[in-house]
Formats: C-alpha cells, structure tokens, sequence
C-alpha cells in the first residue's frame, strides 16, 4: 500500500473515530450455524463473535488515555503533538474482530488493554525516579530512538529483506522494531512498504500503534503463542511449558516479546519497569492492581525464555 493512501486512510477512519468512538454503538447481529456474530460498525466490523462484546471504546475514553500518558506532550517530551487516543483506538479497531480487547467480558477486556499499554509505556517512557509527576507518567515519550549507535542491517536477511542502501532500521513505534527483518516482516503483514520506509512509523501515530498491536497480537516464532493468547487464556500450556515455569499472564507476555533479555534473569529493573507500567495503568483506568494475579502470573523471573534471543534480537 503506498504511504499516500495510507495516511489518507488512517486520517478519514480518524474523523470517524473523533465522532463515534465515545458513545456505544449499538451492534448489527447475525446468527450463522447456530453462532452469534456482531459487527459494530467502524470499530468493530466484520461479522466476529468479538464484536458482540464491549469494545475499546465503551471502556477506554479519551480521558484515560490522557491519564495514563500524562507527560507525553511535555515541552521536554521527544514526540510532542504525536501520540493521541484516536490514533490508538484507530488502530486497534483492526484487531478488535480478533479479540485485542474484546475477547471475554469487560475486566479481561480492560486488563489487556492496560497490559498491552503497559509494555507500550514502558518501552517508550522518558521518565526516571524523581521527573514531575513520577517515572510512570512519561510514557509515550519517543517515538524513535533518538541517537542510534548502527543502523540495524542484518545481511542474513539479503535474499529476504534486503537492506535499503542509506536507512536505519532503529527503533520505531509504540513497541519500538528494530532490524532489516522485523522492518520487513511487518511491513509485509501490515500491506505498508516498511523495509525501504522506516521513517513511516515517526510520521504516522496510526500506523506506529498498528505495528505494536500486530506483534501483540501475532506470534513471534512458529509453535510459539502470541502475547495476546497467553494474556487472555486462549494459550493451553504443555508439560514442557510447565517444567520451564510459563503460565497464562501478563509475566509470559513478556517471555513471548523480549524471551532472554527480560525473563530467566531473576529480579531484573527491565522486568520490574513493564510490570511497574501494567499494574499504574490498571489503577488509572479504575480496574486496580489487585486484579493483576499472583506474583508468580505477574512476573516472568524464573521463566525459561521460548527461545534464546540471537545479538541482533529486537532491543529490549
């Protein structure tokens, strides 16, 4: 898809969102072999069984992501003006058929998207222990790295997804990718030309949350589940899974994202700045981190990673 047609898009399912997206729509309903399906319009279309259920939007509102993301558009913020709710709630409506968001009732439905969120702040986040309003209030601070030490080419991946003379591939977005073959894989799915095109993902807040919401929602690896799966209980664990200490929760999202470079390391500041992250976010947006489970569902300290990451891993 060329970037014009791109940012046309995301600009006009915008003004639909800015309309629509704070009152509840009422869903179109369907049975088919015996199966309720619902769509819901702009923000949940399709004919999913998700749909039936409360989207983003009926829980999640304007005000609340301002809540969580406080600090974003401070003068001293690197994404100043970037980084708003309808570009969030844009992008998830393509993922909410799918469940992001939508999966079960409203408290599994609102944990996730503090969950997703959470890593979102964390991995984008400015703050540190003594910045005005505490360190969790900075989140959404970046939108790109600001001073890359190398620009992220893999010639591995030279056959497959070439490195564009002349770009970076640093890191970019609400889950910041990094590499010639994340770029490319992404790119891919998301139909948008990201392999010669980076910078797309500093130009377009739409597109910068889609590709976060994409790898929550799609496995990492082949026989491995997505951070979606493992959070919302669709993830059955196997024998081997239970040995290495991995259960359904927020602390295997983490596994499923970062593998080696968060979890595995005992009590470890990365771990502990996305969970610090989830469990403030909970608590903004009135669920409260009494729901966020038990220490061992929390945390992925003792956690053998799926996979031991290569040196070129995306950056934790």
């Amino acid at each position: 898809m060329e970037y014009s047609k791109w940012l046309l898009f995301s600009t006009m399912a915008m003004m639909l969102a800015v309309g629509k997206c704070q009152e509840s729509v009422k869903p179109l309903v369907k049975i088919v072999k015996g199966k309720k399906l619902c769509d819901k319009g702009w923000e949940c279309k399709g004919w999913s069984k998700y749909c039936c259920n409360h989207t983003i939007s009926d829980y999640f509102q304007t005000y609340q992501f301002e809540n969580l993301f406080a600090k974003r558009n401070t003068p001293v913020a690197h994404a100043v003006g970037f980084w708003d709710y309808h570009s969030f709630i844009t992008a998830a409506a393509h993922y909410q058929p799918l469940g992001f968001g939508t999966t079960s009732e409203k408290l599994l439905n609102m944990k996730e998207v503090a969950a997703f969120l959470g890593h979102v702040g964390s991995k984008t986040s400015c703050g540190y222990g003594v910045a005005t309003g505490g360190p969790l209030a900075w989140g959404l601070c970046y939108n790109k790295e600001m001073s890359p030490s190398k620009v992220y080419c893999d010639d591995y991946y030279k056959y497959t997804y070439p490195c564009t003379p002349g770009v970076s591939y640093h890191g970019r977005g609400a889950l910041p990718i990094y590499w010639n073959y994340n770029y490319g894989e992404t790119g891919d799915a998301l139909k948008v030309d990201l392999l010669n095109h980076p910078e797309y993902l500093e130009d377009n807040a739409t597109l910068a949350f889609q590709t976060a919401i994409w790898r929550w929602m799609t496995p990492v690896k082949k026989h491995q589940p997505s951070a979606h799966d493992v959070f919302v209980g669709n993830w059955k664990p196997t024998k081997n899974d239970t040995l290495a200490k991995r259960v359904p929760g927020f602390g295997t999202t983490m596994n499923v994202l970062y593998g080696d470079q968060v979890c595995g390391q005992g009590d470890s500041d990365s771990m502990n700045n996305i969970i610090s992250h989830y469990l403030y976010y909970l608590d903004l947006m009135g669920v409260g981190r009494e729901e966020a489970g038990s220490h061992d569902v929390l945390t992925c300290e003792e956690q053998e990673p799926f996979s031991v990451s290569p040196s070129s891993a995306t950056s934790s």
